[in-house]
């Protein structure tokens, strides 16, 4: 048993279907007892001391204990490539992605990737990822051993490609299937990893392809699926070209047996009314990028659209087409796309909530993490509202919960993360 002790901030609804304000429980002076590594007790400091007394606390003073960020969304093996000058998506996969995935045939290179990344991602807050691999299996490997050895939770996949894509860098329609299914096998349900069969996206998958790792999600509609939708429109076009016969891109998917609930869709953004429509009655998932999608120059999400009209969404910094590793730096350009798209500014109760509850959600975890409540492993960061002086002069004249935490979110970075806690133990970047 041990007792964190800061302000709380539990989500007891949806900020988007619900006034944000209302979609909270805040406790100015809180506590979160731990034990086994899940959250047994969240309220008033002084009542879940009395309800366990001789625990040891940890005070955390006037930080704000938050469930750590859910990143949705990323490509773990582009790491060293992340904030590359200059291209828009196909070039970008052409000149920087694809020679880089071709040394993660490299057991050696991917575990040196992996410790990397989870060094950045954890001291950023980060505290689950879902990531593309490569087309090499020792890709999944290195993720998921360096996850496990940390305590993580953590998704990933292996990425298939059997067309448009370097050789060194194909499989084939049966390789796809068998080597996913011995990955899943191995790796899915394993302490507190899962798999998620993973086509990178049209483009680079036959028919044939997209059809047999449908027909494995089919064998276990347990798993995630995740891959990318209408990204660019010059990807759409290309889509379009490739496959004739399908309506439209989502179409594409579909006909595979890859649209369904756990279907998790990177980007979105240029979705017809059929395809919004279609996402929705299939209770997939839209994954926000928006740092990537500025970065690359793909378009603006819809999120209070999308959010109106009951889609399910999780936010991601899409490492390493997204710019930074850092949540809080994609909350503010999800909150700044936002702003271009028009339709109203994004709440920081609805944008603290995609990064958290609401990505837990899109990934159907929404009852394991994501969230402070009794139940709920114990991932838990503490965030110093005041972690610079440009932030602290600002924080330090709100009138409100959220108008403090907003200079956080829109300035705040790796300084502002005071703890992380994984399974309930504190943690440094290098453990």
């Amino acid at each position: 048993m041990h007792i964190l002790l800061g302000q709380t901030l539990t989500f007891t609804a949806d900020p988007f279907h619900v006034p944000p304000e209302e979609a909270v429980r805040h406790e100015t002076r809180g506590a979160v007892a731990i034990d086994g590594g899940r959250i047994v007790a969240v309220g008033p400091a002084e009542a879940v001391r009395a309800a366990h007394p001789g625990a040891p606390v940890t005070d955390h003073g006037t930080a704000l204990l938050s469930p750590g960020f859910i990143d949705a969304h990323v490509h773990f093996a582009q790491t060293a490539i992340i904030a590359s000058w200059g291209k828009r998506l196909i070039d970008w996969l052409n000149s920087y992605t694809f020679p880089e995935e071709a040394r993660f045939g490299d057991p050696a290179h991917a575990r040196e990737i992996a410790r990397r990344y989870f060094d950045l991602t954890l001291a950023a807050g980060t505290t689950t990822a879902v990531s593309f691999g490569t087309v090499h299996p020792e890709s999944v490997e290195a993720f998921f051993a360096e996850a496990e050895a940390r305590g993580l939770r953590a998704l990933a996949g292996k990425t298939c490609m059997d067309m448009n894509a370097p050789e060194n860098l194909r499989d084939t329609a049966q390789t796809a299937y068998d080597r996913s299914k011995a990955l899943l096998e191995r790796w899915h349900g394993r302490g507190r990893l899962g798999y998620v069969i993973t086509p990178r996206f049209a483009p680079t998958s036959t028919r044939q392809q997209l059809e047999a790792l449908g027909a494995l999600w089919a064998e276990h509609p347990e798993v995630p699926m995740q891959t990318h939708l209408s990204e660019q429109t010059e990807e759409i076009e290309w889509v379009r070209a490739l496959f004739p016969e399908a309506r439209d891109y989502l179409d594409v998917y579909d006909r595979a047996g890859l649209v369904g609930p756990g279907a998790l869709m990177g980007h979105a953004i240029h979705l017809t009314g059929r395809e919004r429509a279609r996402l929705r009655e299939a209770g997939a998932s839209l994954i926000h990028c928006p740092t990537s999608n500025t970065f690359i120059g793909s378009g603006l999400f819809d999120t209070a659209g999308l959010a109106a009209e009951g889609q399910i969404l999780g936010l991601a910094t899409d490492t390493g087409g997204g710019s930074s590793f850092s949540m809080l730096r994609t909350m503010a350009a999800a909150y700044e796309v936002g702003q271009l798209r028009g339709g109203g500014a994004l709440h920081p109760a609805q944008l603290w909530w995609l990064a958290t509850a609401g990505s837990a959600r899109a990934l159907r975890l929404e009852k394991t993490i994501g969230t402070l409540a009794p139940g709920y492993e114990a991932d838990i960061i503490a965030v110093d509202l005041a972690s610079t002086p440009a932030i602290a002069q600002r924080a330090a004249r709100a009138e409100s919960l959220w108008e403090a935490i907003f200079p956080t979110i829109m300035m705040g970075d790796e300084r502002a993360i005071a703890a992380t806690y994984v399974a309930g133990n504190r943690i440094r970047a290098s453990d």
